[in-house]
């Protein structure tokens, strides 16, 4: 049996995390909601212009749709080698994110972060999300809510449903690897 992710399936994926039915995507589109059906069936391949619509409504860098990595056919959808993986961009000036889960199927995803000296996020974000991140290496200065915490190796903190921001004023860089539900990229 082969376990592999296509773009459509993914492209369902995030449809479903962010709650929208067949009919809402294609309004937000301005597609047809068969063409859309389609596309999530792999029966039609999107263009390149309808690819940076759904990276602009889900809210998700453009690269995420590309780049899914030559692997054997029984490691695929299973395992993802470590040069293999898909980079997510670089949401936030300094952060590089790339995706550790194999797709976006699951009901959640597994993020690799990797934060750069004096890189931040100045400005909090919320998301409809329940996240837990794993400190690898490094120290990170993170705020819950309007709480301060610095988190450094072998450290975990809980991000569930509240605004969040972070700042990496140390010398090294902090990598962190991230669980997400549902999955936001």
């Amino acid at each position: 049996m082969t376990i592999t992710s296509t773009l459509g399936e993914d492209l369902k994926a995030l449809r479903i995390a962010r709650g929208l039915t067949l009919e809402e995507l294609a309004k937000q589109l301005g597609r047809s909601v068969g063409w859309l059906s389609q596309v999530e069936r792999d029966k039609s391949t999107p263009r390149h212009t309808d690819l940076k619509q759904f990276a602009e409504v889900f809210g998700v860098q453009l690269s995420l749709f590309f780049g899914n990595a030559d692997a054997p056919e029984n490691e695929r959808g299973r395992v993802v080698r470590d040069g293999n993986r898909r980079v997510i961009g670089e949401r936030d000036k300094g952060l590089l994110e790339t995706l550790v889960s194999p797709d976006l199927t699951d009901s959640f995803e597994m993020i690799h972060s990797t934060f750069q000296p004096g890189s931040h996020r100045s400005e909090a974000i919320t998301r409809p999300t329940q996240e837990v991140a794993y400190m690898v290496s490094g120290k990170l200065d993170v705020w819950i809510g309007e709480e301060a915490f610095t988190v450094e190796a072998g450290d975990s903190f809980r991000i569930k449903e509240t605004s969040y921001r972070w700042s990496n004023p140390y010398a090294e860089p902090a990598v962190a690897i991230w669980v997400i539900s549902p999955p936001v990229y």
